[in-house]
C-alpha cells in the first residue's frame, strides 16, 4: 500500500470521509486504510502480536452494532518462510476474532484481500495452480475453518454458482484482458449478521489496480 507520506493532503483527507490508516514499517510494502463517513465507536490497530502488527495489516472499527475488520493477508509466494508466516497470522486470526465476537458481543464483519481463493470455481485455473500459495490444501482449508466456525462468505452465498468472477489479476501476463484471475477478497460476516447482507458484489468493471473493488450492504 502507498504510505500516506506519499500522498497529496486532498488524497489522505477526501472530502466527506474520515480517514484512518494503519501502514507497515516498510513502506510501500503493506499496509491497511478505512475511509469512513459514520464516526465510530473506536479504532484498533492490530491484535496484539508483535510480529504482525508491524507490517500494519489490519484496522478494527467499531460501530454500536457490529465490528469491521479490515485486513491485508500475507501473501505466502515468496518462499517457505513467508508461507509459515502467513499460515501462523491465519491460525492467529482465527482465536482473535473469536474472542472479539465473546467480548464485544456484537456481529463482526471481515473484509479485505485474504491472498487465497477457496474453491475450484473461485479461480480460472485451479488445476495448473494446486501447488501455488494461494491455492494450497493448508490454505483453503483456514477459510473452511472459518466458515465452521459461523462466518459466511456473502459473496458465494448470494452468488452460490457464479463462475468466472474474480477480485484479482496478473498484471504482467496481462491476465485481466482473459479474465484469467482469482477471487481472493472477500466479505465475510458473523451469523448474526447475514439476516443484514441485503448486497455482496465484485466490480469487476472498475479499473486502477490488479485488484477490483468489492461491496457488502448491509441493513439497517
Amino acid at each position: 500500500m502507498v504510505h500516506p507520506d506519499a500522498l497529496s493532503t486532498e488524497m489522505r483527507n477526501p472530502p466527506h470521509y474520515r480517514v484512518h490508516w494503519n501502514p507497515g514499517e516498510r513502506k510501500g510494502y503493506s499496509g491497511v486504510a478505512t475511509f469512513l463517513k459514520i464516526e465510530p465507536v473506536r479504532i484498533e490497530y492490530g491484535m496484539g502480536r508483535e510480529e504482525f502488527d508491524r507490517e500494519g495489516r489490519i484496522l478494527l472499527t467499531e460501530y454500536d452494532d457490529f465490528v469491521l475488520i479490515n485486513i491485508y493477508f500475507p501473501n505466502g509466494k515468496s518462499g517457505e518462510v513467508r508461507l509459515r508466516y502467513k499460515l501462523d497470522f491465519y491460525s492467529e486470526c482465527l482465536s482473535w476474532f473469536e474472542n472479539l465476537r465473546k467480548e464485544r458481543r456484537k456481529g463482526i464483519v471481515i473484509t479485505g484481500d485474504v491472498n487465497t481463493a477457496h474453491r475450484e470455481i473461485d479461480l480460472a485455473r485451479p488445476k495448473e495452480n494446486s501447488g501455488v500459495s494461494g491455492f494450497l490444501p493448508e490454505e483453503r482449508a483456514w477459510i473452511d475453518r472459518l466458515l465452521f466456525l459461523g462466518y459466511v462468505d456473502t459473496f458465494r452465498h448470494l452468488h452460490p454458482d457464479l463462475a468466472d468472477a474474480y477480485t484479482w489479476w496478473d498484471y504482467k501476463t496481462r491476465a485481466r484482458e482473459r479474465n484469467v484471475g482469482w477471487r481472493i477478497d472477500y466479505f465475510f460476516v458473523s451469523e448474526d449478521l447475514l439476516a443484514r447482507v441485503q448486497r455482496s458484489e465484485i466490480l469487476a468493471e472498475v479499473y486502477g489496480s490488479d485488484h477490483c473493488p468489492i461491496v457488502l450492504e448491509l441493513k439497517q
